[in-house]
């Protein structure tokens, strides 16, 4: 602890009538505004601070709600798994249903049930591996595009590849102005989450010109124009046709809910077409700017990598494209990626809101508390993990798998809410990173500062300039 704090500013576990709460801050949160670990929009500090001062779970309140941060592989699996019927989804990721809608992420049950059971299909990995022809084309125009010696900022060039496969298996569409206005419109929204968040009753004030507002209601508006005019040009084709076509939006339009033989409404299909959209562009750009950097960094692990890339796609005139079959064979290639998810896992933490009483082993928590766990954390955490902070694909081998308790790695959350599109992000990155790696090593240029930017997923703060060698 730092000076200025003191037990004074904290509680030990405690009971309150029939509840028992686990030890934390004894303020109320805006109390400690003043302190370096409390900062608007950055949570991750926070949850930092909660865990190194009181372990594995802790409290503290904020606008009279009590909240909770887990860190403990048991009682995250207690929340995601066993008691999950006892949560919903809470208020962060609510508050981006007038985004996303009733889509995959922000849904509850039992609507979140039925259009998972609906889109299942879609991301068969029957149906995911026809699309490892069409990651491995785009990987390709990316890195022929760029030539040795320039300097490149790695995390646009990973959105701008991101975005080409996205087009592609989502709209079966090459990068046209409407799928350039979807990714603008989805920007500009989320360079607005945290202001969106943190606004009071949101959904009260969504017609008035507060001028936060007033940006989020024209970029949602042109969003809806743009994806309604998609849905509307296969809105005629029989499901046969759109079942033929392959892309996810068609094949969405065609499933049907087995249960009841009816598939979704426009408006369904719209808001998972913006929650994979979303989930799909953002986090594998992400995922892979960062495992760049981190091969940066650590040469060792980076000529392995590139060992096993030349002796499984061949060198020099033997050299060939990455196929689905080689998806299988990259395993240390995919231990890279699975490390750099780690270290920086692009979904870096999950919420839920209690919908009745939950016990955590000693403690009992009241209706309505709300819990947060963070990969970002857990991943980082000295309990679970040796030297958390070093870079070390190894540990990612399949007896190391094996061998390691669940939700100590859960970069694509878990439960019945683990993300549906998590095979084609696996593939999707794996092959990304052999193909590029064919041709290509690329050196940080320490132009500007690394640092990590909480916001629907974890960014880059600053460009992530690199320099394009020959491998």
């Amino acid at each position: 602890m730092s000076d200025f704090d003191s037990d004074y500013d904290y509680v030990p576990a405690q009971a309150e009538g029939e509840w028992r709460l686990p030890p934390g801050l004894r303020r109320a949160l805006p109390f400690y505004f003043r302190r370096k670990w409390v900062s608007f929009g950055e949570p991750i500090p926070l949850f930092e601070h909660l865990h190194t001062v009181f372990g594995r779970i802790a409290h503290y309140r904020f606008l009279g709600t009590t909240i909770v941060f887990v860190n403990d592989p048991d009682w995250i699996n207690e929340i995601l798994v066993t008691q999950a019927g006892s949560f919903v989804r809470e208020r962060t990721l609510k508050r981006m249903k007038i985004l996303l809608g009733e889509g995959l992420i922000t849904s509850d049950d039992p609507i979140h049930m039925r259009q998972r059971r609906i889109a299942a299909p879609a991301f068969h990995r029957q149906r995911i591996v026809g699309y490892a022809e069409q990651i491995v084309d785009n990987a390709v125009a990316a890195r022929d595009a760029w030539s040795e010696g320039e300097e490149i900022d790695v995390a646009d060039g990973m959105m701008h590849l991101s975005l080409q496969i996205v087009a592609r298996t989502l709209f079966d569409s090459e990068v046209t102005a409407e799928v350039l206005s979807v990714r603008d419109e989805v920007n500009t929204i989320m360079g607005l989450y945290n202001f969106l968040v943190a606004f009071p009753m949101l959904e009260k004030v969504l017609h008035l010109p507060i001028p936060g507002v007033v940006q989020f209601r024209q970029a949602r508006r042109r969003l809806d124009t743009v994806v309604a005019g998609m849905i509307a040009s296969r809105r005629g084709m029989s499901r046969e046709v759109l079942e033929g076509r392959g892309d996810l939006l068609s094949m969405l339009m065609a499933a049907v809910d087995e249960g009841d033989g009816t598939g979704m409404s426009d408006t369904q299909v719209r808001d998972e077409i913006l929650t994979i959209f979303l989930a799909g562009y953002e986090t594998v750009a992400n995922a892979l700017t960062w495992t760049w950097y981190l091969l940066s960094q650590n040469p060792d692990a980076a000529d392995m990598m590139y060992a096993e890339v030349a002796e499984v796609l061949g060198t020099g005139d033997a050299a060939r494209r990455a196929t689905i079959e080689d998806y299988g064979r990259l395993r240390y290639t995919e231990m890279v990626f699975a490390e750099s998810m780690r270290l920086f896992p692009p979904a870096w933490a999950m919420g839920r809101q209690s919908t009745k009483p939950v016990v955590l082993g000693e403690y009992r928590l009241p209706t309505g508390s709300h819990f947060f766990m963070s990969q970002y954390v857990m991943h980082r955490s000295a309990e679970f993990w040796e030297a958390p902070l070093e870079f070390r694909p190894e540990r990612h081998t399949a007896k190391a798998k094996a061998a390691r308790q669940r939700f100590v790695y859960f970069p694509f959350g878990g439960g019945g809410r683990q993300c549906i599109g998590e095979g084609f992000a696996w593939m999707e990155g794996v092959l990304s990173l052999a193909t590029i790696a064919q041709r290509w090593r690329l050196r940080f240029v320490p132009k500007y500062p690394v640092v990590a930017q909480a916001k629907i997923t974890l960014r880059p703060k600053w460009p992530m300039m690199m320099r394009v060698e020959k491998a």
